[in-house]
């Protein structure tokens, strides 16, 4: 079983206007609410390609309830933990440039995170967990280091798809996957990138502090794959840009789910590939229909 974990989901309010004026009113073309998080979207995208997954997090009030009726429909299990406080709503306003509002989300308590611990310690050995995005500011550093010890425990494998402290720290347990883009991988290292080639040290410099295999997205210029055999670039494909929202996460589901059937980790970076550029193509996120029709494009060249 493949297991996801957003600690601050959110409902995702797109907005879409022609032209913004700031400090007047705005009258909306159209709007869309969607369950939005990270570890959210992986299940949702998972849904799509046939990988069964439960998806964990904090929800709380008509917001949360909002996002369990959405998974519901979409026949994804859940074993969310119930907080007090609402779930957030995030702001994607779109006219001639995208600018989004983020919602700070709910306080949680002790005794919450205690139960959604609880919640993860059912897993097994045989089971894989994504941990995606951020943590609520009531959650304190070193909560997803509290959440892989638990996995690690169980004697299963993670995927942690984070930045900053929280990633570095995860990577001495061997996470099977990261998947930072080519900016966040140059601020965890605090460098710069000019070039593709650039890039190289530092992907295999994950995968010497411990993860066993390493996504880099590089939006127009596609993406790299770090192994131990090898780098592997995918070619770009070529469609009008609509969403810049869940590509990574669905990058990800594409991976996990395709890994976890096939232990080929060239094979799921192609699925990775299909999955995320269909999303970027799509309104929402990618249909299972258009992530076949995009997978034969998809082609992957070891390079290093």
């Amino acid at each position: 079983m493949i297991y996801t974990v957003t600690l601050n989901p959110s409902i995702d309010y797109i907005v879409h206007v022609n032209q913004l004026a700031i400090g007047d009113i705005n009258r909306m073309n159209s709007d869309l609410k969607l369950p939005g998080g990270k570890g959210i979207n992986v299940s949702r995208i998972l849904k799509r390609i046939d990988s069964t997954s439960t998806a964990l997090g904090f929800v709380g009030g008509f917001t949360g309830q909002f996002i369990k009726d959405w998974l519901q429909k979409e026949e994804i299990n859940t074993d969310f933990t119930a907080v007090k406080d609402d779930t957030r709503i995030n702001i994607k306003l779109k006219a001639a440039e995208e600018t989004e509002i983020n919602g700070l989300g709910p306080t949680i308590s002790a005794d919450e995170m205690c139960n959604l611990e609880q919640s993860l310690a059912k897993i097994s050995s045989e089971d894989v967990v994504v941990l995606s995005g951020s943590k609520p500011a009531s959650v304190p550093t070193g909560f997803y280091q509290k959440l892989i010890e638990i996995i690690r425990g169980k004697g299963a494998t993670f995927v942690i798809d984070t930045t900053g402290d929280d990633l570095m720290t995860a990577l001495p347990q061997e996470p099977l996957l990261v998947k930072p883009n080519n900016h966040e991988l140059a601020d965890l290292y605090n460098t710069a990138f000019q070039s593709i080639e650039d890039i190289f040290p530092y992907g295999r410099r994950l995968l010497q502090e411990g993860a066993q295999y390493a996504l880099v997205s590089m939006a127009g210029d596609g993406a790299l794959l770090f192994t131990k055999d090898g780098i592997y670039q995918s070619n770009v494909l070529k469609r009008t840009v609509k969403n810049s929202v869940g590509a990574g996460d669905s990058m990800i589901a594409g991976f996990v789910g395709n890994y976890t059937k096939t232990q080929d980790p060239v094979e799921a970076f192609k699925w990775g590939v299909a999955c995320g550029s269909a999303t970027t193509f799509s309104d929402d996120l990618a249909t299972k229909e258009f992530i076949d029709e995009l997978l034969p494009e998809v082609k992957i060249t070891k390079i290093n």
